[in-house]
């Protein structure tokens, strides 16, 4: 059978159309393949072949040169499963013929144990907002969901009115692949979140946004935005060092576990699709008891 002929340019936009519809991947991860297929564009570009028709020591070669760049397991496994994809929904589609990418292997991740807080770190980071200001009782409001809520910040950001139920306790959470999941909220997160809603966030709304976090123009935030805010109060409160955009998250599903929550119920409440990826802080919590034991028993 012949194959079909698009540009490269066509092909990647009807390959985000198929992500977007026929797969249900979040914007985030959309993004994230697009991005790898670009970069393989542009060593194609510079090989002066088409995207389209490249062999497999072609693809092998690209793989290669990207390791070499220092990109770390955990990048180029993505890097190789986006490639998969996407030359798999080609074959599918019938603009290639042969898969040049059938036989690639993801590298082995080497196991790393997040970083998380000690709840005592938590504290000092979630009093940092200085809460007489507009702002910053808006922010202290952003802390305390994400540590109370175990929420990514793509997710705070993306957070509507309409998803908030402060009088039951919960919040409904669109995660990754557009799943709705419900997740509780703390009395903390409640009393600051609402203390927002009701005093600061109206103020701020001229052009009747969904979203719940509001810049002082009316705007929502980006990821970014949460992220320097983040690095910001870390400094303040001496945790330069440990900032990363999902410690508040790793924090709330670690202390969850070693207060003696159930595995299943945190997986839920992270909205991890599978509980694999949840059991990686149960090695954290088991870590820290050994750091803890190393440090105060006298026999250690």
């Amino acid at each position: 059978m012949k194959a079909r002929i698009e540009s490269a340019a066509n092909l990647l936009g009807i390959y985000r159309d198929y992500l977007t519809v026929e797969r249900g991947l979040s914007p985030n991860t959309i993004s994230s393949y697009l991005f790898d297929i670009e970069k393989l564009l542009g060593y194609c570009a510079s090989q002066k072949k088409n995207l389209a028709r490249i062999k497999e020591p072609d693809v092998v070669n690209f793989i290669h040169l990207q390791a070499q760049s220092g990109l770390s397991a955990r990048s180029m496994a993505r890097l190789i499963s986006s490639i998969k994809s996407f030359y798999c929904f080609l074959q599918l589609e019938n603009y290639i013929n042969k898969n040049p990418a059938s036989r690639l292997n993801s590298p082995a991740l080497w196991f790393t144990l997040p970083e998380v807080l000690t709840e005592e770190e938590v504290e000092k980071l979630l009093n940092q907002p200085e809460v007489t200001r507009p702002q910053g009782l808006r922010d202290r409001a952003m802390l305390e969901i994400l540590y109370g809520s175990g929420l990514r910040v793509s997710e705070l950001v993306t957070l509507e009115l309409k998803e908030i139920r402060l009088t039951e306790g919960f919040l409904v959470c669109k995660g990754k692949g557009n799943k709705e999941r419900i997740v509780p909220l703390g009395r903390e997160a409640i009393r600051w979140l609402r203390t927002y809603l009701q005093d600061i966030r109206p103020g701020w709304d001229k052009k009747g946004s969904r979203v719940v976090f509001l810049t002082r123009r009316g705007l929502g935030f980006t990821r970014q935005g949460v992220w320097k805010l983040l690095k910001t109060y870390g400094r303040q409160a001496g945790l330069a060092g440990k900032i990363h955009p999902h410690i508040l998250r790793h924090s709330f599903a670690t202390h969850l576990l070693e207060r003696g929550a159930d595995l299943r119920s945190v997986q839920m409440m992270l909205g991890h699709s599978q509980i694999t990826t949840t059991q990686i802080y149960t090695h954290v919590s088991r870590e820290r008891l050994r750091k803890i034991y190393d440090r105060f028993h006298p026999r250690a």
